[in-house]
C-alpha cells in the first residue's frame, strides 16, 4: 500500500504480523534521503518502532537492515540506534547481529571503503519459529567423515548442509545486478528470502514498512507467504507493486538464493583478461 508509514500503521491490527523484514532509508546522501539526518533517523524510529512491536505477534521477528551515516569523516553505526531504541521495549530480545558482507559499494580515499552492513534480528519474547533446516548451506567438505571413534566412516557434517552463520556474503545490487530496479540503494532479495524461510511459518505474514521496490515482497511471494508493503513514494510503490505481482505469478527475475559468489574453477588462472575484453 502507498502512505506513509507512521499514518498507516496505526490502523493495522495489533499481534497480526509473524516477521517485519525492512531497510529503511539511512542518511546516506542518496536523492532520495538528502534531507534525512541521524537526528531524523532517530525521530523516526522512536515513532516507527513501537507500532512494529505492537502489531508483531508474541514470538514473532523483527528483522533491520541497516548501514552507516559518514558525515565529515566520522562514522556512526546506525545499529547501535536501532538497538538502543528497540531494546527500550523490554520484551524484545536481539537474537543475532548479522553481517551482511559485498564486495562493491562507495569508495573512500581517507579511510578503508565500507564493505559490509549489518542485520538486527529481534524477536518479540521467545521465537516462536526457526527453521534452520531451510536455510542451511552447502558444506565445505560434504564427504568428509568421522576418521575414528564409534562414528567413525559415518558422514561428520549435517547431511542437509551447514548453518550460514552470522555473515552473509550476498552481493549488493548495483550496476548491471540480475535484480536491479529504480531505486538508488535496493536491498538484495536473498536477505529477507532467508529470513522468511527461517522465521515464518507456511500461511503467515511477511511485513516491510519501508518496501522501496518491493524486495521483500518479492521474496515473500517467491516463498508463498503473504505479504504486507509500505511505500511513500508512488514511482517506488508501482515498481514494487509489479515485481511482487511477478513473484507471485513465477515471472521473478532474481539472484538465486546462496549461489556462490565466486565458484572458482581450478583449471583457469587467478588472473586472466575477461572475456568482453578480447578481439
Amino acid at each position: 500500500m502507498r502512505g506513509d508509514a507512521l499514518k498507516v500503521l496505526p490502523r493495522l491490527p495489533s499481534n497480526s504480523v509473524d516477521l517485519i523484514v525492512s531497510s529503511p532509508p539511512y542518511c546516506i546522501g542518496k536523492e532520495y534521503e538528502s534531507t534525512r539526518s541521524s537526528d531524523s533517523f532517530i525521530k523516526t524510529h522512536a515513532a516507527v518502532i513501537p507500532e512494529l512491536i505492537r502489531i508483531l505477534k508474541p514470538g514473532g521477528s523483527l528483522c533491520w537492515q541497516v548501514g552507516y551515516h559518514v558525515r565529515h569523516g566520522v562514522v556512526l553505526p546506525l545499529d547501535f540506534l536501532v538497538y538502543s531504541e528497540v531494546t527500550k521495549h523490554t520484551d524484545m530480545k536481539l537474537r543475532n547481529r548479522i553481517v551482511w558482507a559485498f564486495k562493491h559499494g562507495l569508495h573512500a580515499t581517507r579511510r578503508f571503503s565500507g564493505r559490509h552492513e549489518t542485520v538486527l534480528w529481534f524477536s518479540k519474547g521467545d521465537v516462536s519459529a526457526f527453521d534452520l533446516d531451510a536455510v542451511r548451506v552447502p558444506q565445505r567438505y560434504p564427504g568428509k567423515r568421522h576418521y575414528k571413534g564409534p562414528n567413525k566412516g559415518s558422514l561428520s557434517g549435517n547431511p542437509l548442509g551447514k548453518n550460514p552463520g552470522d555473515v552473509w556474503d550476498i552481493p549488493n545490487v548495483k550496476g548491471k545486478h540480475v535484480e536491479k530496479a529504480e531505486h538508488p540503494c535496493q536491498f538484495p532479495v536473498s536477505i529477507p528470502q532467508t529470513f522468511i524461510r527461517a522465521l515464518c511459518p507456511e500461511g503467515g505474514i511477511v511485513m516491510d514498512p519501508f518496501m522501496g521496490v518491493g524486495s521483500t515482497g518479492v521474496a515473500a511471494g517467491l516463498e508463498t507467504r503473504c505479504f504486507i508493503g509500505i511505500e511513500l513514494d508512488p514511482g517506488y510503490a508501482k515498481i514494487a507493486s509489479k515485481r511482487i505481482r511477478d513473484a507471485r505469478e513465477g515471472r521473478a527475475v532474481v539472484r538465486p538464493l546462496n549461489q556462490p559468489v565466486l565458484d572458482p574453477n581450478p583449471t583457469q588462472k587467478v588472473a586472466q583478461r575477461p572475456a568482453h575484453f578480447r578481439g
